[in-house]
């Protein structure tokens, strides 16, 4: 039987989890983001030099 102590426990983890899945797609969507962005500028400005 889950004492009170570990319901908490788990509540915590769950919430950790919850919150570093939130971070790894808002890095994943910025990072893409910014790939879209820069990546062909970049190129060319490599291939020009």
């Amino acid at each position: 039987m889950l004492g009170t102590g570990s319901i908490a426990a788990m509540a915590d983890a769950g919430m950790l989890i919850g919150v570093v899945l939130v971070e790894a797609i808002v890095l994943y969507v910025g990072y893409g983001a910014a790939e879209e962005a820069l990546a062909e500028p970049m190129v060319e400005r490599i291939k020009n030099n």
